[in-house]
C-alpha cells in the first residue's frame, strides 16, 4: 500500500487486475500521489476521481485502440509497451507499436518494451516517443529491493531465456524460463487442466522470487534481459541510457548534414 512505500509517495504504479486495485486507486488521492502510471488493464472507471485529485495519469497501453480511448478520458500521457517486455504484455512489438500510437495521439507517448540501453532509446526517440521507460534492467539497479537471486537470474539470461504464459486465461505474462514457467506452460497446454488449477499454481509467485528468491517463483523480465550484464547503481543506469542515446542521434545527425 502506498503508505508502506513512503510518508508522501510521489509517483506510484496500479496493477489494475490485483483484487485491491479499487482500494489502491482511492488511497492514491488520499495519499496526494502525484503522478501515477497504471498496467494490466483499463483504469477507466478510476480517471474522473484521479484527475478532480489532479494526479498526473499515465497508463500503459499495448494497442493504437487503447491509446486513443486513454486520451479522450484525459490522460496526461501514455506508455507505449511492446510485447518484448517483462510481466503482462500485449500482442504487438515495440518496433511496430510505438510509430502507430504516436501517429494516432496528440498526448506524449513513453516507449516502452524491451528497452535497455541507449540503443534503444534512441530507436523510441526517433519513433516519436517523448520519453522510455525501462524496467528489466532496473531489477539489477543497487537500489532494487529485489531479492539477489532474482538479480542473479536477470545476469545470466541470454536472449532466449525468457517465455509468455497466461495466453489461453486471457493475461499473458512474459518471465525467465524457469521450473515455475515451464510448468506453467505445460498446465496450460494440457487439456485435463483446469483454469482454477492452473491460477492457483501461479498465486503468490512473483511474491515468491522479488521477496523470497525462491527458484519457483515467476520472474518477470523482459526479452532483453541478456543485455543486461552488471549490477550497479540506478544514476549509472540512466546516465548509460540517455548518453548513449544522445551520443547516437547527434551521430545520426551529422550523417544527415
Amino acid at each position: 500500500k502506498c503508505r508502506q512505500l513512503t510518508d508522501k509517495p510521489f509517483g506510484v504504479n496500479i496493477m489494475l487486475q490485483a483484487p485491491n486495485a479499487a482500494e489502491i486507486a482511492e488511497m492514491v488521492v488520499e495519499e496526494g500521489v502525484k503522478i501515477l502510471t497504471t498496467g494490466a488493464g483499463s483504469p477507466a472507471q478510476y480517471m474522473d476521481m484521479w484527475k478532480a485529485a489532479g494526479i498526473v495519469v499515465m497508463p500503459v497501453v499495448a494497442s493504437v485502440a487503447l491509446a486513443l480511448k486513454m486520451q479522450a478520458l484525459g490522460a496526461a500521457a501514455v506508455i507505449a509497451e511492446g510485447a518484448e517486455s517483462g510481466g503482462h504484455v500485449g500482442e504487438i512489438h515495440t518496433m511496430a507499436l510505438i510509430p502507430q500510437v504516436v501517429d494516432a495521439v496528440d498526448i506524449p507517448v513513453v516507449a516502452a518494451g524491451g528497452i535497455c540501453d541507449g540503443r534503444g532509446a534512441a530507436a523510441a526517440f526517433i519513433f516519436g516517443a517523448e520519453a522510455v521507460q525501462v524496467g528489466t534492467r532496473f531489477i539489477a539497479a543497487e537500489e532494487c529491493t529485489v531479492s539477489q537471486y532474482y538479480k542473479d537470474q536477470i545476469l545470466k539470461a541470454t536472449d532466449i531465456s525468457t517465455i509468455v504464459t497466461g495466453k489461453t486465461l486471457g493475461h499473458p505474462v512474459r518471465s525467465l524460463k524457469t521450473v515455475f514457467s515451464k510448468t506453467f506452460a505445460k498446465m496450460e497446454a494440457d487439456p485435463a487442466v483446469q483454469p482454477d488449477e492452473i491460477l492457483a499454481y501461479g498465486t503468490g509467485a512473483l511474491r515468491k522470487a522479488v521477496k523470497e528468491g525462491d527458484a519457483n517463483g515467476s520472474f518477470m523480465a523482459g526479452e532483453c534481459a541478456g543485455m543486461v550484464k552488471k549490477i550497479e547503481p540506478a544514476k549509472d543506469i540512466v546516465e548509460d541510457i540517455i548518453g548513449g542515446a544522445e551520443k547516437i542521434l547527434a551521430g545520426a545527425k551529422d550523417l544527415l548534414a
